[in-house]
């Protein structure tokens, strides 16, 4: 019997992870109110399953585990099997990682957890092979048969411990922002980075933008060069490494070695997102063409690979690909034999291979070669004496070249959901490279993601939906939704001074204050009240790979807070950051994004204003300079925000400056503006 005889429920999911899943002779369900209660009838044991469809093992568990008839035969009659797509519940994935963290020390995907009935869990792992996966079955289903009331206890005492996990605590002391010890902790943290390759001294490395745009933003108020050095080091190093593509652009998740080579080759929207807006500020402040370079091929990958016709982005490629022989490869379509590029490239082999390292440097595993780079341009040039012009021409004519042999290859599959968080990442990405470069098609396509959002997931009551595909949304949206498409919205208007999407920033903050809000911690859940079928709410506040959800909401809060002079978002963005401080010491690096809403209060902010006919043109030129501690504002006509009331002038365009409710006499041209903001 083969794979296409087999159908569960999940072929009426819109999720591609879920699809994939959909021909197993496991009888997988969906997470939903229905199956959850069928188990509690039933009485039987939950088995849930998480993954996403970019993940590598994820399919190596399904092909071994769950496409295998005796394995089925396992599960079927003595499970309920849940399959949930990680990237649509985050708040499902969540709750299991944390238990799977308390049980095991440790976690990943496949995530996989046994729970009782009523969703308590008692049992999990991440991969496992066929024999030991049905090994473990079959004991767990022989203990709930016959000592039930052993897994119970057990049940009691995890679900106990998962509900003090990511909590936070209401800090009523007084705290003095503007003498936080930032120095002392910027020593520890800088303990952990790698110098000379950039990132963290360990491997794999991952690219943690947030960390990035905090070191740069620290670096250059305090004057700090080395650690400005650090960051363009690591932004130099990432580029040069397998990491990221040099053929296609855009950038894979993590490197599995300390130099950036071997990626883990799916290539996630976040990702590329995050890293456009630190690639786009770092140009701002350093102006290296290196960098736009970047930013450009990023976004033409974008373009090309993750865009849909109305605007919204895709969500991830794969790290598989069909190899020549027909089976999925971990990095297949990506790399290159040697023979290969001989072939293709001709004569221009040896200065190819000098400057993507195809040598004993960058080679991978079974002769087969990952681009890495590690000089510059100028110093190619040098060495093979060779024009710029020339030079860049060949460059031009190589990724051509390879680009067409890799359409004679097995694209990875596409992961076509639209999720509405990343997708607020994605906008404020493109929104920052408009800032930097100017170009226009950067604020259409923002523009036009701006748009297709707001009328296809926000509704008329401010609450928005997840998750976009085949013309359909199914799932409420979560914290992190709301926030980062508000984060995005702010991005937008302070390019174009359009109030509307200031306005919708506000709908979707107000919305969370009351679905989300936590008057005990003065937090925000992650989940709305309104979600049932979980077993406990949490409060995800430690900034990851995302900045974390109550931190987006913090400096979302901040920022508005000071436009519309509204003192309950100034004083509840205050209140987040004063819980969250007393535990940053223990590890920086997982509240870089709390630290830079701490450089607000703790370094110079300021609140600019421009007024005039000329406001929108005046902010263009200001918008690329690196100015991350000042809040943008304007109008090119008379407006009742608190912000622009008296201030307008009759054909004159003026720049008022603001520093803790104080604003200097207006200013008319952008020179003097930059003196003064520093």
């Amino acid at each position: 019997m083969n794979k296409s005889s087999f159908q569960n429920e999940l072929i009426k999911e819109t999720s591609p992870y879920l699809l994939q899943h959909a021909n197993n002779p496991v009888q997988w369900k969906p997470w939903t109110e229905q199956t959850l209660a069928q188990a509690k009838k039933e009485n039987k044991l939950l088995l849930i399953s998480i993954g996403y469809s970019a993940c590598h093992w994820c399919h190596v568990m399904e092909k071994e585990c769950f496409e295998d008839i005796a394995v089925a035969e396992v599960m079927n009659p003595n499970y309920i099997n849940i399959k949930i797509d990680r990237e649509e519940r985050p708040d499902v994935d969540q709750i299991y990682m944390n238990a799977l963290q308390l049980m095991t020390g440790s976690g990943g995907w496949p995530l996989n957890i046994i729970a009782l009935p009523d969703g308590r869990p008692i049992w999990g792992g991440t991969y496992f092979s066929k024999e030991n996966w049905i090994d473990a079955l079959q004991k767990i289903q022989s203990l709930f048969e016959n000592q039930p009331k052993k897994l119970l206890e057990y049940a009691n005492k995890l679900t106990s411990g998962l509900k003090t996990m990511d909590l936070v605590s209401l800090n009523n002391q007084a705290l003095n922002f503007s003498s936080f010890d930032l120095k002392a902790l910027l020593v520890q943290w800088e303990n952990q980075l790698d110098w000379e390759k950039g990132g963290s001294k360990r491997a794999p490395k991952f690219m943690m933008p947030n960390n990035l745009l905090f070191l740069m933003r620290y670096a250059y108020q305090t004057k700090k060069k080395s650690l400005l050095e650090y960051v363009n080091i690591t932004l130099t190093q990432m580029t040069y490494g397998g990491v990221f593509d040099q053929i296609n652009g855009g950038f894979s998740r993590y490197s599995v070695d300390e130099k950036w080579h071997i990626p883990h080759f799916e290539k996630m929207l976040y990702d590329n997102a995050q890293l456009v807006s630190v690639y786009s500020d770092a140009y701002c402040l350093t102006k290296n063409p290196l960098y736009k370079e970047v930013v450009y091929e990023t976004l033409a990958f974008i373009k090309k690979e993750l865009t849909n016709e109305d605007g919204g982005f895709y969500s991830a490629l794969d790290a598989d690909s069909l190899n020549n022989k027909g089976i999925l490869e971990e990095g297949a379509y990506y790399v290159f034999t040697k023979k290969e590029l001989q072939t293709i490239l001709g004569k221009d082999f040896t200065l190819f291979a000098a400057y993507y390292n195809v040598n004993t440097y960058g080679k991978w595993e079974h002769d087969k070669y990952v681009l890495i780079r590690n000089t510059s341009d100028k110093e190619i040039i040098e060495e093979f004496q060779i024009t710029q012009k020339d030079f860049v021409e060949k460059k031009i004519h190589w990724k051509v070249k390879l680009q067409n042999l890799r359409k004679t290859k097995s694209k990875p599959r596409l992961d076509n959901k639209i999720l509405t968080s990343w997708n607020g990442l994605m906008l404020k990405g493109y929104v920052d490279a408009y800032r930097a470069f100017g170009d226009k098609d950067f604020l259409d396509i923002a523009i036009k993601n701006a748009t297709f959002i707001s009328k296809k997931q926000l509704q008329n009551n401010g609450s928005l939906l997840r998750n976009y595909n085949d013309k359909k949304s199914t799932i409420p949206a979560f914290l992190e939704d709301y926030a980062l498409l508000a984060a995005g919205f702010i991005s937008l208007y302070e390019v174009t001074l359009d109030e509307k999407w200031i306005q919708l920033s506000k709908k979707l903050i107000d919305f969370t204050f009351s679905r989300f809000f936590d008057t005990t911690s003065g937090m925000f859940f992650f989940t709305s009240k309104e979600n049932k079928d979980l077993i406990t709410r949490n409060i995800e506040y430690r900034d990851n790979v995302i900045p974390s959800s109550n931190s987006i909401q913090a400096k979302n809060l901040f920022w508005l807070g000071h436009f519309f002079g509204n003192k309950k978002y100034v004083e509840t963005s205050r209140q987040m950051l004063k819980n969250v401080l007393p535990e940053v010491d223990a590890y920086p690096s997982g509240y870089s994004n709390w630290l830079d809403l701490l450089l607000n209060y703790s370094k110079p902010f300021y609140e600019l204003v421009i007024v005039g006919e000329n406001a929108i043109l005046e902010m263009a030129k200001l918008n690329s300079h690196y100015l991350p501690n000042t809040l943008k504002a304007g109008t090119t006509k008379k407006n009742s925000s608190p912000l622009f009331m008296h201030r307008i002038v009759p054909y004159k365009t003026l720049f008022y400056i603001c520093t803790d409710s104080h604003c200097e006499n207006p200013l008319s041209s952008i020179e003097d503006v930059l003196l003064k903001i520093h």
